[in-house]
C-alpha cells in the first residue's frame, strides 16, 4: 500500500512541476476578455463614427439651406440628397432629416414658415427655440436630423440607439423662398 501511495504522490509532484500547459490555460482565461474588449472598443468606435456623420449632416442641411434665396422642389431634393450623401458608407435609408425655417417674431415667438423633411414630420405651428437665439423680427433656418443606428454585435444589448442632432442657422443673405413660401 505504501508503494502505490509513494507512487501516487510522485505523480502528482511530477504533474506540479510540469509547466507545458501552462500558456494554454493562460490564453483560454485571458482569450474571452481580450474578444471582448476588441469587439467593444470596434462598437464604440463605430458609433461615434455614425453620431459625428450625423452631426455633418445636419450642419450641411441648415448651411445649404441657409445659403439659398429661392429653393423649388427640385433644389430642396438635391440638398436633401447632398446631405445624406454625408452619412456613407451607413444606410442613407435610416436617416431622418427636416429643414425648416423659422420667423421670429416681435415678441421672440418662433413660428414655422416651411418645413421639409425626408422620412420624418414636417413642423408646423411655433417652435420652441433657445432664448439667445430668439431675436425679434429675424429668420432662422433650423436642421434636425436622426439616425437609427444598431451596433453590429452589441445590438442584444443595446438594440437600436437613435444618433440624432440639430443645427440653427441664421439665412446668409435673404431668408430663403421654397416653393413659392416666404419666410417673412
Amino acid at each position: 500500500m505504501t508503494a502505490t501511495t509513494s507512487s501516487i504522490l510522485q505523480v502528482f509532484r511530477r504533474f506540479g512541476r510540469d509547466r507545458r500547459g501552462v500558456s494554454a490555460v493562460e490564453f483560454a482565461i485571458i482569450a474571452p476578455v481580450m474578444i471582448g474588449l476588441y469587439l467593444g472598443c470596434t462598437e464604440v468606435s463605430d458609433g461615434v463614427a455614425v453620431d459625428r456623420k450625423v452631426s455633418l449632416t445636419a450642419g450641411a442641411l441648415a448651411n445649404l439651406t441657409a445659403q439659398a434665396t429661392n429653393l423649388a422642389v427640385a433644389d430642396m431634393t438635391n440638398i436633401l440628397d447632398a446631405s445624406s450623401a454625408i452619412i456613407a458608407p451607413y444606410d442613407a435609408g435610416l436617416l431622418t432629416m427636416t429643414v425648416t425655417c423659422l420667423s421670429i417674431d416681435g415678441n421672440k415667438n418662433a413660428n414655422v414658415k416651411w418645413s421639409v423633411t425626408r422620412n420624418g414630420k414636417v413642423e408646423a405651428g411655433t417652435m420652441n427655440i433657445p432664448a439667445a437665439l430668439a431675436v425679434p423680427n429675424t429668420q432662422m433656418i433650423y436642421s434636425e436630423v436622426t439616425y437609427a443606428y444598431t451596433p453590429a454585435v452589441g445590438y442584444t444589448i443595446t438594440g437600436t440607439l437613435t444618433l440624432s442632432d440639430h443645427m440653427y442657422m441664421s439665412p446668409r443673405i435673404t431668408p430663403p423662398i421654397y416653393n413659392n413660401i416666404a419666410c417673412t
